[in-house]
């Protein structure tokens, strides 16, 4: 025998017609970005300096200044890019980046001049930085045969890239390390490269998920290589490969 009364079916109804405008509603919602709009742009700028295309690279920071990247995110950005694409992309680049600055300027946009780095270590207190930065980064000391072979490399890495460059504290290292995966993630015969900062991306507090993202993010940029090597690295990661 049903017991419901025809006032507990009233509301039962009123609480499926509720409960169901409410998941069409959240269907109807843009999904949450994984990346803040400043993170999103991130990557293609460094994709576009890796390979020297000037006009995607300007593009690029048109954005990134636009998403609320600061004047010295940018040129911080730019910089760090010298360690991994070399000095004639970084300064190229610079170069780029004052162009657009001043083409702004004359459209009376007035960008962020953010702020600089605070002060860094020097002489055997910068390798101690470095060495530290390098550890916690990687989840490990880093060493192996390659070190041993050439110890000036080693040197060079935990002085100067993780010491002077990750030592600047203008630039958090999710944000150092979204730019290094675009770069990375945009040249040829560098996957193991890839492949490790994809890890210390996410030993950063990175997501799979944003990783993701960032892929799609270098597409939507006319980056599809670059994109599709950066899922490709994820992939391999999450497998434990």
């Amino acid at each position: 025998m049903n017991s419901t009364t025809p006032a507990s079916a009233l509301r039962n109804l009123v609480l499926a017609i509720v409960t169901a405008g409410a998941a069409a509603l959240a269907a109807a919602q843009p999904a949450q970005s994984a990346l803040s709009s400043r993170q999103q742009a991130i990557a293609p700028i460094t994709a576009a300096t890796a390979v020297g295309d000037l006009p995607q690279l300007n593009a690029a920071l048109h954005r990134g200044l636009d998403a609320g990247l600061t004047v010295s995110d940018a040129k911080e950005i730019l910089v760090q890019m010298y360690a991994y694409a070399g000095f004639p992309r970084s300064l190229n680049a610079l170069g780029e980046l004052m162009k657009v600055l001043d083409a702004r300027r004359q459209r009376g946009i007035q960008d962020t001049p953010g702020r600089g780095p605070g002060p860094v270590p020097t002489g055997q207190a910068l390798l101690e930085a470095g060495t530290a930065n390098q550890t916690k980064l990687s989840g490990a000391p880093v060493k192996g045969p390659l070190f041993e072979f050439a110890p000036a490399i080693d040197e060079y890495l935990k002085t100067h890239l993780f010491g002077d460059i990750f030592a600047r504290d203008n630039l958090d290292w999710q944000s150092r390390e979204l730019a290094t995966v675009g770069a990375l993630a945009a040249m040829t015969g560098v996957e193991s490269q890839l492949q490790s900062h994809i890890r210390i991306s996410m030993n950063v507090g990175l997501t799979a998920a944003q990783l993701r993202e960032l892929a799609e993010v270098l597409a939507r940029a006319g980056q599809p290589e670059a994109a599709g090597r950066t899922r490709a690295a994820l992939d391999k990661h999450l497998a434990g490969s």
